[in-house]
């Protein structure tokens, strides 16, 4: 399958001022947020990966995941420019119960979010649902697609997720950054619409 692309126009020239925004990139435990980050970040990302313990065992489910040995215990950060005039920082929240606390303060200022889907654990995905949900914060579903397939119809997870038909939902590979990179976008622009039909009343 393939993924979209995101057309740019490097060489116009730009003597405005340069726009920011945040963007939270959340979902379950070993659902990808950390390889999203690190895909498209344009700088060195800040991770704070550890090593996987005991502690983890009964807690944390690697069935689907029996490689991964690393965990977020806080937080990953990058940033992209998406054009000449607006950069974007991502912030990545870790997935396990135990480090939810921290939610609240990596969306503070948040114009949007991505909640990453592993659909071999599609439960995983609903306490960042109902997560930005609560708060009224726009936000897009990307399914990951480890393997390059997409296992299971876009619509049919819209369906088992009960996520509305406004909200975006894409097949991704966050490993590459042009498709980390049309996630990022997806966000932007559904947070404009959302904003905008917010002003409209």
């Amino acid at each position: 399958m393939g993924f979209g692309e995101f057309d740019s126009d490097a060489n116009t020239p730009h003597t405005g001022p340069t726009s920011s925004a945040k963007i939270v990139v959340a979902g379950g435990f070993g659902s990808g947020k950390t390889t999203l980050v690190g895909a498209i970040s344009e700088i060195d990302p800040l991770t704070t990966e550890a090593m996987m313990t005991e502690a983890s065992v009964g807690h944390d489910d690697v069935s689907a995941t029996p490689n991964k040995s690393t965990t977020t215990v806080a937080m990953d950060f990058g940033r992209i420019s998406l054009d000449s005039d607006l950069v974007l920082y991502v912030f990545g929240t870790p997935g396990q119960h135990r480090f939810w606390f921290m939610w609240d303060d990596l969306a503070v200022g948040a114009i949007g979010a991505v909640v990453l889907v592993d659909t071999r654990r599609l439960a995983d995905a609903f306490p960042s649902i109902d997560f930005f949900e609560n708060r009224k914060l726009p936000y897009v579903v990307a399914i990951n697609c480890f393997d390059r397939l997409l296992h299971h119809q876009i619509e049919d997870v819209r369906h088992a997720l009960t996520i509305s038909p406004s909200v975006p939902i894409m097949a991704c590979d966050a490993r590459e950054r042009d498709s980390a990179k049309q996630v990022l976008i997806s966000v932007v622009q559904h947070a404009i619409a959302h904003d905008t039909a917010l002003r409209a009343g």
